[in-house]
């Protein structure tokens, strides 16, 4: 029987035929929030990503193609492991070593942006961590050793980055502890950035950067006018089109080797900010892999 009118597939973009064997980008979603510390709800945004990817327009004017002609597949969701922070870290781990193993890209979804960790530690083991380079985009450093008495808090991810690999930037941060401010100098603040045209922070991220890159995205990078579905929305953020810019001069230069997009914290019946996340996802998709 034909089903006219069907909606899409339930996977990343609704993609057609998109098979593990056939695809280079993995996503996995992960609906994991064990650790947050302000607002709960991440753990719902793998799936509202996915429900608004599936509404995307697969040709992009932007680049003048279809992105998904790359070959995107979606796992089914890592069931959380609430015994412990550190568990479910190795659980994401065991999950992408073997996406590694077969040359692909993991794309992970969160949850709480503790799902890098486990991704990263795969990542390290594969190039080496004096090969590659974390770019993290972010309103917060990140870069507590301990919170909260865990190691593998959300607040605590870039610390655990600096010792998977030697070579991190984060840009976008506009909070961050005293300690933590006067002890880093690989972050590029909001407050430079406003200063600063698009072409400057392109050209900042690819200087302090490697050729491979792991990209790290917590959404409230952006300014909350355009993403206020985030656990902590500090004013002041990022706009969309600047980061789409950025984008489109930075992946020209570097080679994605994983990525995840994080904490977005759905507002119920406000779909406009799951929509930019899941299009956000998808041009970076397109520039990287151009």
């Amino acid at each position: 029987m034909n089903v006219l009118n069907s909606m899409p597939p339930y996977n990343l973009f609704g993609l057609d035929n998109s098979t593990y064997e056939n695809s280079k980008i993995v996503a996995i979603p992960i609906p994991y929030d064990s650790t947050t510390s302000y607002k709960s709800g991440t753990r719902e945004g793998p799936r509202v990503i996915i429900e608004s990817s599936r509404n995307i327009e697969l040709y992009s004017e932007l680049l003048e193609k279809d992105i998904s002609k790359v070959g995107i597949y979606t796992t089914d969701e890592i069931l959380p492991d609430m015994s412990s922070p550190e568990n479910m870290v190795n659980r994401i781990y065991n999950e992408v070593i073997p996406i590694l193993e077969d040359d692909k890209i993991p794309l992970l979804l969160g949850g709480e942006h503790t799902i890098m960790v486990g991704a990263l530690k795969a990542v390290s083991e594969k190039y080496g961590k004096d090969n590659f380079s974390v770019l993290h985009f972010d309103a917060h450093s990140d870069s507590r050793d301990i919170f909260m008495d865990t190691k593998y808090s959300h607040a605590c991810v870039m610390a655990r980055a600096r010792e998977l690999c030697n070579s991190c930037y984060s840009v976008g941060v506009r909070s961050i502890d005293e300690e933590d401010y006067e002890k880093y100098s690989d972050i590029l603040y909001m407050k430079n950035i406003q200063n600063m045209s698009n072409d400057e922070v392109s050209n900042s991220i690819i200087k302090n950067t490697k050729k491979d890159i792991y990209l790290t995205f917590d959404l409230d990078a952006i300014d909350p006018s355009e993403m206020p579905s985030v656990g902590t929305p500090e004013p002041n953020g990022m706009k969309f089109k600047d980061l789409v810019d950025i984008f489109s001069k930075v992946l020209k230069e570097k080679n994605i080797i994983g990525m995840d997009f994080n904490e977005l914290d759905p507002i119920p019946g406000f779909n406009a900010p799951n929509y930019l996340a899941a299009k956000l996802i998808y041009l970076v998709i397109g520039y990287a892999f151009e």
